[in-house]
């Protein structure tokens, strides 16, 4: 923005662009995972996002900028930037599925993630660091290589299946085990239009809608809201946000174990509800006391706890999701992530709005509103049947 003179909108226009290609590929990118196998899926998702991240710095003058205009030429690269991207979260969810028993699927979720939070909290200090020492193209770049390494070291190390890797040619997944061979022809015949006739994939998509819409608001306007709204210093601004998204690090992984629990003690209908309801509810009521106190420690710490505990739903929404598109995980999983996304997209211009008029507090009021809403789906999901009625009418 310096170096060019943009503006804060032409700067925006940049960020929605990756957003934009994320969301229109997800549900593609969950077809193919399917199609595919995650294993291939992902390695393309990865090479992908490495070159399109190096563009990146290609992508003003001397690059693509100088052809066709720096804004343009970066909405293009970060628009391809977040389509190959894309198909991460959908895959992952397909290997989670080949890999791991319904009873460790909450987990194994959070982990995932968890590690996205980490890379979340790694990522600016990491940035802040290398640019004075390389420069922000050099940094791109840099970045690009790292992440096509990881690319490489999946695709060296990573099958499938279990029963495919060399070390372990005698295991296969139980949860889905039986279903191998059956999964390799069923996902052909059965496409998006099949899984959004699916009341569970829907309704899971819809209510994770919700909680992203929660969580983004504080991805986008938690540091604000800090700084500018509650006037806290900055060294209290920087802490009490690296502190929210460590509780993003813990509470996701932390859910998933605990739903995982639960569904061995009280089944997958009520098992799986348990931690999304209870933390959504509980997220809600900690943001609406947050903010009615004045303590910069007690806002910071309910805050915290209120995203946490939103977070730690994740988990089971990844669970039951895989339960109920069994052999189009991966499309389902699009489905899902896609209904994040909508959400995602409307809570940083829809929150600000509402403040413009009706002050800060009023639209966090919205947020536990809009939060509290995604609680009740659960009442109409069941993750029990393996979806014998989806297989029967994609067949």
């Amino acid at each position: 923005m310096r170096e060019f003179g943009l503006s804060e909108t032409q700067m925006g226009s940049v960020y929605s662009a990756f957003l934009l290609g994320y969301a229109l590929m997800m549900i593609p990118g969950g077809y193919l995972s399917d199609r595919l196998g995650p294993w291939r899926t992902l390695i393309g998702m990865g090479f992908g996002a490495a070159v399109f991240t190096g563009f990146t710095a290609l992508g003003t003058r001397p690059g693509l900028g100088a052809l066709i205009g720096i804004v343009p030429a970066l909405i293009v690269v970060r628009f391809l930037a977040g389509a190959c991207t894309a198909p991460l979260y959908p895959a992952c969810g397909r290997m989670n599925a080949n890999w791991f028993p319904s009873t460790r699927q909450g987990l194994v979720w959070g982990l995932v993630a968890g590690g996205a939070g980490i890379g979340s909290a790694l990522s600016p200090s990491l940035f802040a660091w290398m640019i004075p020492r390389y420069g922000w193209r050099d940094s791109f770049l840099l970045a690009g290589v790292v992440t096509a390494l990881l690319a490489a070291a999946w695709a060296w190390y990573a099958t499938d299946w279990p029963s495919d890797h060399p070390s372990n040619r005698e295991i296969e997944a139980p949860s889905l085990s039986s279903h191998k061979t059956q999964a390799t022809d069923t996902h052909r015949k059965a496409g998006w239009r099949k899984l959004l006739t699916n009341r569970n994939v829907v309704l899971l998509a819809l209510g994770y809608g919700t909680v992203s819409y929660f969580e983004y608001i504080f991805f986008y306007w938690i540091y604000y809201y800090f700084r500018e709204i509650r006037h806290m210093s900055q060294p209290e601004t920087s802490a009490y946000a690296t502190v929210i998204f460590l509780a993003w690090v813990v509470m996701t992984p932390l859910g998933g174990w605990l739903s995982d629990r639960l569904v061995k003690v009280f089944g997958k209908k009520i098992g799986r509800r348990i931690v999304p309801v209870g933390g959504i509810l509980l997220s809600a009521f900690l943001l609406f006391l947050g903010t009615h106190l004045s303590s910069s420690f007690m806002v910071g710490t309910l805050l915290a706890l209120s995203f946490g505990l939103a977070s730690s739903s994740d988990g089971p929404f990844w669970a039951a999701t895989i339960d109920a598109g069994r052999e189009n995980v991966g499309t389902a999983c699009g489905i899902l992530n896609t209904g994040s996304n909508i959400g995602g997209f409307i809570a940083p211009v829809l929150t600000p709005f509402i403040a413009s008029f009706a002050g800060w507090s009023s639209a966090l009021y919205f947020a536990c509103f809009v939060v509290a809403l995604g609680a009740t789906i659960w009442f109409f999901v069941d993750a029990t049947p393996p979806s014998a009625d989806l297989i029967q009418n994609a067949i």
